[in-house]
């Protein structure tokens, strides 16, 4: 796990926010981080591959643009 300090100013602004909302955000910004990738991506959220995958479906459902993993270019 990190031990990271939060940053006070972008914790306030989280205030107030469904846990949900900023649950999905986080996700969403870790999984562009990665380039789509859910093994790293999960690694990062410190949650379960399986986890990840079940909110990815249910945020595509919802019509959320899911970052898609890169392809590889190996023939």
């Amino acid at each position: 796990m990190h031990d990271l300090e939060p940053d006070h100013a972008v914790v306030e602004q989280l205030v107030g926010l469904p846990v949900a909302d900023v649950e999905r955000d986080l996700i969403l910004a870790t999984l562009r981080e990665t380039g789509g990738n859910r093994t790293h991506a999960a690694q990062l959220l410190g949650i379960a591959i399986r986890t990840l995958r079940n909110k990815i479906g249910a945020y595509s459902a919802e019509g959320y643009d899911v970052p898609e993993p890169a392809q590889s270019s190996a023939h």
